[in-house]
């Protein structure tokens, strides 16, 4: 089993000390819950977190999150939705509706306490949940680093940094 908290700071060695601490301790939980089965999974679940959550420093989205006000895909349909709901947890959780279900599923409540999405495990397992509902092991399987790009981001926004920290996380992990 790996040491979690060196694999984390070998990846992101300027990264928030609380955020990697409650990240190692949440590991063996998002392992399950995402069914990271494989070095490569973690590897690539890793990587996608790190660039998500700006080096594990960022508890949540950095923007405002007006840019969600009013989004009914999303699930904001009240007026403060937008930055009551932006990003937050490693996977960068957005909208009204994801606080919901994935609060559902965690047994907690998070629509009405989003804040809570900023507390571990909770934190860790908002990425392992997306990353489960989403398949994005089939991308990690193939090594397809630009696919599980697309399935976390919807894009391709910071690609090299993704791709530069699998890299950190093959080495931590010893994944060739």
């Amino acid at each position: 089993m790996a040491d979690w908290k060196k694999v984390l700071q070998t990846i992101c060695p300027h990264g928030n000390a609380a955020i990697i601490s409650g990240m190692a301790d949440s590991m063996p939980a998002v392992i399950t819950k995402a069914d990271l089965t494989t070095t490569r999974r973690q590897a690539h679940f890793l990587a996608q977190c790190a660039e998500e959550s700006a080096g594990f420093t960022a508890w949540r989205e950095i923007a405002s999150g007006r840019v969600y006000e009013n989004r009914h895909d999303l699930g904001n349909v009240r007026p403060g939705d937008g930055p009551r709901y932006k990003g937050a947890g490693d996977i960068e959780m957005t909208g009204r509706y994801n606080f919901r279900v994935v609060g559902k599923e965690l047994g907690i409540d998070l629509e009405n306490h989003p804040d809570l999405a900023l507390t571990f495990p909770t934190w860790a397992l908002i990425g392992a949940i997306y990353w489960r509902d989403h398949h994005i092991n089939n991308h990690a399987d193939a090594d397809d680093y630009k696919a599980c790009t697309k399935a976390v981001n919807g894009g391709y926004n910071g690609l090299s940094m993704r791709y530069a920290y699998l890299l950190k996380c093959k080495r931590a992990l010893g994944v060739s």
